[in-house]
């Protein structure tokens, strides 16, 4: 038997993909089974950047590429981030990889030493722990309740800091809680990692999907200092529906950068060149998708939120970006008789049909992820689905 290295030996398994393959498996069956596990947009890849892509390869752009990106992609990062928010980069300040996970993972494998502390908020995207681990580093967990908006308060921030802290990951708007840190919130946590000269990452990947009247604020662009010590993380995935394609960045310190770079060099090579033109061609090209696919998604959430909050003991805060809701269903896993909710999220798959993300896996036991990536008709059965089943089995 073969013996596996330590560091794969404690990750843990990505409960989304479990989910998935289980619906895949019943679906295979011959079940009429509804996905709400999805993290991606539901609509194909724009025209314009298929075009652009399908030119590329006809131009025999097909070879090897700067391990850290096209230099033409660079350029279309750096416009679209002053573009958006007026931040301003140089090349040496960005870095391209396959996809924005890839970027993380790079960056924590350049930045970690055994030991180093990375501060997480919970829920977390399932990821973050597992390549903090990875890089032989330790996530420390900082909880938050709806009540807070699922969001950290400085004092929470101050009081997980100690000596080996490296660094703090901010997604914003959230996976899986859709929430938005106002430019108020993010001024006071920037202003004590500042006084601690701890960085910050921040996630940015949900940024064109925000509903209302709020705005996203980048941390990176309330001071010199905050814009310093911010890796910011972003791509083309959910933006422009382009999840497959494999396209995200980081843009951040010269020196971090080139890191990571050297180390994308001897992992991948470079991402992939394809994907590349598609991805010059999405941010340099009309923006009309972007807006279209986020008006849809706000539509949607509008019929189903209310939908939701009328399901007996689901508990769900209205999210303010990206595309899902996270009800608290403690109450109505204990009144339909299962012990916890991770069993109550197996139950609905294998009995109501609709698959859904328990969330244990975003360090959030008492919650699911429902994701809203998929037709409204297809919302609407899905959630009458879940009522059925929560009110043929509630006990008093």
């Amino acid at each position: 038997m073969i013996n596996l290295a330590n560091r794969v030996q404690t990750l843990t398994p990505s409960t989304t993909l479990a989910i998935t393959a289980k619906a895949n498996e019943l679906k295979a069956q011959g079940i009429d089974v509804i996905g709400l596990g999805a993290g991606e947009p539901d609509y194909n890849t724009p025209a314009n950047i298929l075009e652009a892509a399908y030119q590329s390869m006809l131009e025999g752009k097909t070879k090897y590429t700067p391990a850290g990106g096209l230099p033409a992609l660079k350029e279309a990062i750096i416009n679209k981030l002053q573009r958006d928010q007026q931040l301003n980069y140089s090349p040496k300040e960005v870095m391209v990889g396959i996809g924005a996970k890839h970027v993380l993972y790079t960056l924590f494998q350049v930045l970690l030493n055994e030991g180093d502390e990375v501060i997480i908020p919970i829920p977390y995207w399932v990821s973050y722990p597992e390549q903090v681990k990875l890089a032989q580093g330790v996530p420390v967990y900082i909880e938050t309740t709806a009540s807070q908006e699922y969001k950290i308060s400085p004092q929470q921030l101050r009081e997980s800091i100690t000596d080996r802290t490296r660094a703090i990951i901010l997604n914003t708007p959230s996976n899986p809680t859709g929430m938005i840190y106002s430019k108020k919130e993010l001024e006071a946590l920037a202003e004590i990692c500042r006084e601690f000269d701890i960085l910050i990452v921040s996630d940015e990947i949900y940024e064109k999907l925000i509903y209302g009247d709020v705005k996203h604020t980048s941390i990176a662009t309330l001071s010199e200092d905050a814009r310093n010590r911010t890796i910011l993380v972003n791509g083309v995935s959910k933006s422009h529906s382009m999840t497959g394609w494999r396209i995200g960045y980081a843009a951040g310190e010269a020196s971090l950068i080139k890191a990571m770079t050297d180390l994308a060099s001897h992992s991948t090579s470079n991402p992939v060149t394809t994907s590349q033109y598609a991805a010059i061609e999405a941010y340099n090209g009309p923006q009309d998708a972007v807006k279209e696919m986020r008006q849809a998604f706000e539509e949607r959430l509008n019929v189903i939120f209310p939908k939701v909050q009328g399901i007996p003991g689901f508990t769900v805060l209205r999210p303010q970006g990206a595309f899902y809701l996270l009800p608290d269903v403690s109450e109505a896993a204990e009144k339909t008789g299962y012990s916890s909710v991770d069993d109550f999220a197996t139950a609905l798959l294998t009995e109501a049909n609709v698959a859904v993300i328990p969330g244990s896996g975003f360090g959030a036991p008492s919650t699911i992820r429902l994701s809203y990536a998929t037709s409204l008709d297809t919302l609407t059965e899905a959630v009458k689905r879940i009522h059925q089943f929560v009110t043929s089995k509630w006990q008093d």
